[in-house]
């Protein structure tokens, strides 16, 4: 009665299962995976967003394939403000409700059945069931960590075939923090230019450089296809909205072919509402409040981390340059979903396990770095006396 292509694995697993009993038994938990920055103890700017959303042009019904018009300009307004040795071509912008649907509209575009994408490893775990829906495979190529992460391109060629149709990268990836280095990129231009594939980039944690110093948009690649992807839930930390983009650049030809296509398949689902495109100028400019409350709060919680990791000496921090998390190196005793689990039984502390995140060996945990800063700190303590006991 139902397709293969859903036929995953639903009960729950052990670590869900433990969160769940803690919660009935209405425990207090200290959730240092928290990633919804709405729950964050932020301050928005309530009235401006609300009143975003209160305009008499959302009464009218304008079918735009792309997105309006207004909406794209705005997207490129902030490419020019926030990345100014770029300046955005509205027309390369398709809208859509979440850089999620901006993958599927690429994987349809660029993939037949049982075609191959190569993905980063560890990253986040959302391409697995995007590339079940697409009846795409993936094929994972390594991030190498010595003083950093890095690509392991000798690897990155073994993993290409006849098959192979793009290489997913993610600036700055989730959960390591790293961004893709200039030599990276050329690499990458390189490699895909050798084997006539498409880049697809997810920038969602582009802005969030822990340095200050602001990172190159893959928007500006011009060298090979390349589809970046990004929005307003990481940009503006409004997850709610549902608002995102997918950029197209590469050689002229190319882009004309896949702008033509890509047209076609967001006119079949017309999924961006028009409240919200209306909405975005407005929106896209609370990045300028909540920004920097957010890199603010990731460097407390960093400082915090490392103050406390100093004085102990059998868990470490991996280096990271950007986004909203850190990644701690701990003895590797038991895999880590029986640690995360043991962690959360004797302290009511909440970590996600590396293998989440598709880490090849034990002894990772991963922390969020946007946990407001008392709850970070309790937390924090209280695993590290664990570990260290």
């Amino acid at each position: 009665m139902f397709s293969r292509r859903t036929e995953w694995k639903l009960t729950p697993n052990r670590f869900t299962q433990a969160q769940q009993q803690i919660r009935a038994s209405r425990e207090e938990i200290l959730d240092l995976t928290l990633s919804n920055p709405t729950k964050a103890e932020l301050h928005y700017d309530e009235e401006a967003i609300m009143q975003a959303l209160i305009q008499p042009e959302a009464l009218e019904y304008d079918p735009q394939p792309k997105g309006l018009i207004s909406a794209r300009q705005a997207v490129a307004t902030y490419y020019r403000q926030q990345h100014e040795e770029f300046d955005v071509n509205p027309e390369s912008l398709v809208l859509t409700t979440s850089t999620s649907e901006g993958y599927s509209y690429v994987f349809r575009l660029i993939c037949n059945p049982e075609d191959e994408i190569l993905v980063p490893k560890p990253s986040y775990p959302l391409f697995e069931f995007l590339a079940d829906l697409q009846d795409v495979k993936l094929v994972p190529y390594p991030l190498l960590y010595d003083h950093g992460w890095q690509i392991d391109f000798p690897t990155l060629y073994k993993a290409v075939s006849h098959r192979t149709r793009a290489v997913v990268v993610v600036h700055a990836n989730n959960p390591t923090g790293s961004y893709v280095s200039s030599t990276e990129r050329e690499q990458l231009n390189n490699f895909c230019r050798e084997y006539g594939l498409s880049l697809i980039v997810d920038e969602v944690f582009l802005d969030y450089a822990h340095d200050g110093a602001m990172r190159q948009t893959f928007a500006s690649n011009t060298a090979v296809l390349t589809f970046t992807l990004s929005g307003l839930s990481k940009i503006s930390a409004l997850p709610q909205m549902k608002m995102a983009w997918l950029v197209t650049s590469g050689p002229e030809a190319q882009v004309d072919t896949a702008l033509s296509r890509l047209e076609v398949i967001a006119d079949t689902y017309l999924s961006v509402n028009t409240p919200m495109q209306l909405a975005l100028p407005a929106l896209l400019d609370q990045r300028k409040q909540v920004q920097p409350l957010l890199l603010d709060r990731t460097r407390a919680n960093l400082e915090e981390l490392d103050r406390q990791l100093a004085r102990q000496k059998s868990c470490q921090r991996l280096a990271l340059e950007g986004g909203w998390y850190a990644v701690l190196r701990v003895p590797a005793t038991q895999s880590d979903e029986e640690l995360a689990i043991d962690i959360l039984r004797k302290t009511n502390v909440l970590v996600h396990p590396g293998h989440f995140y598709d880490f090849a060996t034990d002894g990772y945990l991963i922390v969020s770095l946007i946990t407001p800063t008392q709850m970070f700190r309790r937390g924090m303590s209280s695993v590290l006396d664990l570990l260290n006991a």
